[in-house]
């Protein structure tokens, strides 16, 4: 499918300058662009790139200024924000892409889920009693739909996701690649014979709209009541969420960070990668944590920045840090001081 400049600004509400019938069937970043691609440029960085590019169309600032003439192959749309309106076109790019409807064969659905309007659902697909899809939702080979699961409009389930039994996703969701929902919570108690006897978990996950789980992440079912996943929450790859955990409205986690039970993450929160929240805790709005910071205990205030394990303030890590960073130099310097002593005495 192909699209002129002159339909690209429609959309962008830009500006063309060049050729308004310059069509693009492909996208391309501007120091690699090619024929009918379509680029941005958006970092000043880049800059040089624009004069020497072969893409057909490049989506730049009103605010920019060449200091020379560009290829007259190359035509510009010139608009507000460059970045914010290629990801526009990408994420309307995306939409077409994965565009699919309709039932592969073989997949399962049981006789007595409902799905809605336009879903897709691709071969070796399970898709298990009772389950309420809404409409255009899509779901991806091998993916696991487990009894009595809601899914809302919009939500895509990826090649390999689990979603368990009992559990509910929202509309306009995404799930990648070998993710699971709704996996027993760790729970075990030790009993007298030195060993552990496993809880059920009977619980569920709750994750509401607009949420974006990474590949390969986990988010446990509750021990009794709810998972919560708040509204706008995003997850990179390969996090761990523990039972009964809550996450704030618009948080982000970044990868192999892991969440322990019962604790509460505030709304927008950034939690950096690999860092490590203890159960049982209460962490505010805003709290910024930074990778491999080590959480132990509640975070009252508000908007804090964190780092360091055991966490401390951010600029108070990094005042340490340095201290850290001349340990040895400071140990030699003191034995050599307790050799001068002895020497005195």
């Amino acid at each position: 499918m192909k699209f002129s400049a002159s339909q690209i600004a429609s959309l962008l509400n830009g500006i063309v300058e060049g050729n308004p019938d310059a069509a693009v069937s492909n996208l391309s970043k501007i120091e690699e662009g090619k024929p009918e691609t379509l680029s941005f440029l958006a970092n000043p960085q880049y800059t040089p790139y624009i004069y020497e590019t072969d893409a057909s169309i490049v989506i730049v600032n009103k605010s920019l200024v060449l200091d020379k003439p560009i290829k007259s192959t190359c035509t510009l749309i010139r608009v507000e924000d460059a970045y914010a309106c290629f990801a526009q076109l990408l994420e309307m790019y995306n939409q077409v892409k994965n565009d699919k409807k309709g039932i592969e064969q073989p997949s399962y659905i049981a006789k007595t889920a409902k799905l809605g309007n336009d879903c897709y659902v691709a071969a070796f697909a399970y898709i298990g009693e009772n389950v309420v899809m809404g409409n255009n939702v899509k779901v991806y080979p091998h993916a696991f739909i487990g009894d009595n699961t809601q899914v809302g409009d919009n939500t895509t389930i990826y090649a390999g996701a689990k979603v368990y039994s009992d559990c509910a996703i929202g509309s306009n969701c995404t799930l990648h690649a070998g993710s699971v929902i709704g996996a027993d919570g760790f729970g075990f108690a030790p009993n007298s014979d030195n060993n552990y006897k496993k809880i059920p978990q009977i619980g569920n996950v709750l994750i509401e709209d607009h949420v974006e789980i990474g590949a390969n992440t986990t988010v446990d079912r509750a021990t009794l009541g709810s998972t919560i996943i708040r509204k706008g929450v995003k997850l990179d790859n390969l996090i761990q969420i523990g039972h009964n955990v809550e996450i704030g409205e618009n948080t982000v986690v970044a990868a192999s960070a892991s969440i322990a039970g019962s604790t509460k993450v505030g709304k927008n929160c950034m939690i950096g990668g690999q860092a490590g929240l203890v159960g049982h805790l209460k962490i505010a709005d805003g709290v910024k944590i930074a990778g491999q910071t080590g959480i132990g205990s509640n975070i009252k205030k508000a908007g804090e920045i964190l780092q360091g394990s055991p966490a401390m303030p951010h600029l108070d890590f990094q005042r340490s840090f340095v201290i850290f960073r001349k340990l040895p130099q400071l140990a030699q310097k003191i034995s050599e001081l307790e050799k001068q002593l002895s020497v005195v005495k």
